[in-house]
């Protein structure tokens, strides 16, 4: 196999895209295309993508954010608000595979991006455009972030304990889920460019994405038409999936949700006259006598530290775990053999821990990352590599503000 110039030879080398996006959303989805192989060219403004500068941690003056989703990437300096800028980008569009950009409303036709003409010149091009409430319906000119979309979408009002206030997830699901679906479209568009004739544009909207993962708490709104409300640690159909606090304070959740494993935690928590008892016969028996049955479970757990009833639950196929917190998470990945914290190094000495793919195609491929690019670093080499400009040519632009 022949290796990206990222140092990959994955499944996508020899994809070629253009990454005209900043924060979360769109990078997430072009870091997941590089991780797979794809060449990813980012545009930046000569400010640099916003996120380099977002505190509160920095390794050698870049933000700890802004590394932890450019890896395996390219940078170009390209100021768009000048028409030599301008004209450099729509001829990079022509030089490459897909576009990934979340211009902000009325952004992209101020800068005459216009996506279907573009892939109308184009015919192979495909274009992702990331955006908060998608390129049309009745929110489109809106700017939106991560918690609005969570706000809008219900997602808030079905987070937190009962009886308590809205909550934000703690994490950015609205950002990350879009990168995910924009990914998603992007590969069937590539699957499906060589017999289709249309336009190759995939428009994600943040609120859609997130509107969907309600899955099938909205599903039971559109049934009955009532709100779910905040669903703590437990589970809205399975009263044997939830949290419970365990003999030495810690917490461990439980998802006994089959006949099976519902007879085997009874026997774990020496309740096995529970199995036999009429209120607690069937799921639906257990979900509409739950206020019973839940307290009788939490004295049982209390008998035990956690840990111990995770070893006993697991001994008859309960599924069970402690309630860890972020450093026990990732250290308990650092020694695993999945590769999920990967330390890249930049040439100058820093070096940064991030988070890993998770996509793991056996046999396939090693990933080799790339440190995230510092700004500009890439300009010159991109922009003769991929359009052939002279260094008389660079330099023009140079003095003309067009690159950096």
């Amino acid at each position: 196999m022949t290796a990206t110039q990222n140092g990959n030879a994955g499944p996508l080398r020899g994809l070629r895209v253009l990454d005209f996006s900043t924060f979360l959303a769109g990078p997430f989805c072009t870091q997941v295309l590089g991780d797979l192989g794809a060449e990813i060219i980012k545009v930046e403004s000569p400010h640099g993508d916003s996120s380099r500068s977002i505190p509160p941690h920095f390794i050698d003056g870049e933000s700890v954010y802004y590394l932890s989703v450019n890896r395996n990437k390219k940078s170009v300096v390209i100021d768009l608000k000048t028409s030599a800028g301008r004209e450099l980008a729509l001829s990079l569009a022509g030089k490459v595979d897909v576009v990934v950009e979340n211009f902000g409303p009325g952004a992209r036709h101020r800068l005459g991006f216009d996506a279907e003409a573009i892939c109308a010149a184009h015919p192979r091009l495909i274009w992702s455009s990331i955006t908060g409430f998608g390129r049309d319906g009745k929110r489109a000119k809106l700017p939106a972030y991560d918690l609005i979309v969570q706000a809008l979408s219900g997602v808030m009002m079905t987070t937190g304990e009962p009886g308590g206030p809205p909550v934000r997830l703690g994490i950015p699901a609205g950002d990350l889920v879009a990168g995910l679906y924009s990914c998603i479209g992007i590969l069937a568009e590539l699957a499906d460019r060589d017999r289709s004739n249309g336009a190759h544009i995939v428009d994600v909207s943040m609120f859609d994405g997130l509107l969907s993962m309600l899955s099938y708490l909205g599903a039971y709104t559109l049934f009955t038409g009532a709100a779910p409300g905040p669903q703590g640690s437990a589970h809205a159909s399975i009263p044997t999936y939830r949290s419970f606090v365990a003999g030495d304070g810690q917490r461990l959740v439980i998802t006994a949700n089959t006949e099976r494993m519902w007879r085997e935690l009874c026997k774990v928590l020496d309740c096995a006259d529970l199995i036999e008892d009429p209120r607690y016969r069937s799921g639906p028996d257990r979900l509409t006598n739950s206020a019973t049955l839940w307290p009788i479970l939490e004295e049982a757990f209390r008998r035990r530290p956690a840990t111990q009833w995770v070893e006993l639950c697991n001994e008859r196929d309960v599924p069970a775990a402690v309630v860890t917190d972020v450093p026990e998470a990732l250290e308990d990945a650092r020694s695993d053999s999945r590769s999920m914290i990967m330390r890249l190094q930049c040439p100058s000495g820093a070096r940064a821990e991030v988070l890993g793919n998770p996509v793991k195609l056996a046999g396939q491929f090693h990933e080799n990352s790339t440190y995230p690019p510092r700004l500009g670093e890439h300009t010159r080499q991109v922009l003769h590599d991929t359009l052939g400009l002279t260094d008389q040519e660079l330099d023009q632009l140079l003095t003309e503000g067009a690159i950096k």
